[in-house]
């Protein structure tokens, strides 16, 4: 590096990045164009003409590719920006559903524009659709939904009976001091602390192949009481280990050399509050892998039991001969 060259700016501490790059600009807005089977101009039967957009940077990775909970919870503040306008923007419509498609690996050296076309405020609920767009082509589709608070018929399952978090090793224990680019993201960078219950899907797949698996989980510090924000941390945290009880039932770890695995989309629902930076369990299990794919559902939980948010994951999921 000459002298004169610029030097390279310092990387945030985890938590702080996170919270930078869910810091999304508002940058205008752009048409939504849409046609019939004719090619002729069909916006006006379907209501909207027109998105708001916002735009984020990418968190570095090892791999260069952009985290999919990344954009996932990119896609949920993008889409409560513009909900927090209704009702004279008093914020009572959480979000309570998202369903979202992963379309292309995203580059994580460039920022990411996030489009939001504002389908529909009902009397109760409001609907969104996002697309995700990098380099002139979508990288993610989501259609979210947000209601006002409302009583009602109330149940739930009851808490996986598995140990708590205290005890347990962390990720970044385990990887804290080896001197390899992903162990050092998993040590250093990531903003959500995990503290696996079976084992440390990285290196050891347990002794037993079962489609199950849980994690505690809990932002590393502190956040802002942002309902919103809460809710996109939450997205982001589930993204991680959602394909795991698939890789268990057939003995595979992460590291594996055959594997080949990615995202393919992603839906959450969100049935009660929760901060994102206090411990939450996480139950996962996997009903189905067929032709390449893995499907996994979660459950997030509170360390009193309370549900949460559920989800639902279907990732490709393929193993290369050696």
């Amino acid at each position: 590096m000459s002298a004169d060259a610029p030097a390279e700016p310092r990387p945030l501490p985890p938590l702080e990045d996170l919270l930078d790059v869910l810091t999304l600009r508002d940058i205008g807005t752009a048409r939504i164009a849409v046609t019939d089977v004719l090619g002729r101009d069909a916006a006006e039967s379907i209501g909207a003409t027109s998105a708001r957009v916002f735009e984020g940077r990418s968190q570095k990775m090892p791999h260069g590719r952009v985290f999919g909970g990344q954009v996932l919870a990119q896609c949920v503040m993008a889409a409560g920006i513009t909900v927090r306008d209704v009702n004279d923007g008093d914020g009572t419509r959480p979000i309570h559903s998202l369903h979202g498609y992963f379309m292309r690996p995203g580059d994580d050296t460039l920022p990411i524009r996030f489009a939001v076309e504002e389908m529909r405020d009902g009397n109760s609920f409001s609907t969104r659709r996002v697309h995700a767009v990098q380099k002139g082509a979508p990288i993610m589709s989501m259609v979210c939904s947000f209601q006002e608070r409302a009583g009602g018929l109330d149940h739930q399952d009851a808490m996986p009976a598995v140990p708590g978090p205290d005890g347990l090793a962390s990720l970044a224990d385990a990887f804290r001091g080896i001197d390899h680019p992903g162990a050092k993201h998993l040590a250093e960078s990531r903003p959500i602390e995990m503290r696996p219950v079976e084992s440390n899907m990285f290196v050891d797949a347990g002794e037993q192949q079962v489609a199950t698996n849980h994690v505690w989980m809990r932002a590393i510090d502190r956040l802002p009481d942002d309902p919103l924000l809460h809710a996109a941390v939450l997205a982001y945290s589930s993204d991680y280990s959602l394909l795991e009880p698939v890789l268990r039932r057939h003995g595979m770890v992460w590291t594996d050399p055959r594997l080949r695995v990615a995202s393919l989309d992603h839906s959450m629902w969100f049935h009660r509050d929760a901060r994102a930076d206090e411990w939450l369990l996480y139950a996962q299990q996997s009903p189905s892998a067929v032709s390449g794919r893995g499907l996994s559902i979660g459950e997030m939980y509170t360390q009193d039991g309370t549900l949460v948010a559920t989800t639902a994951q279907e990732g490709m999921v393929r193993v290369k001969d050696a």
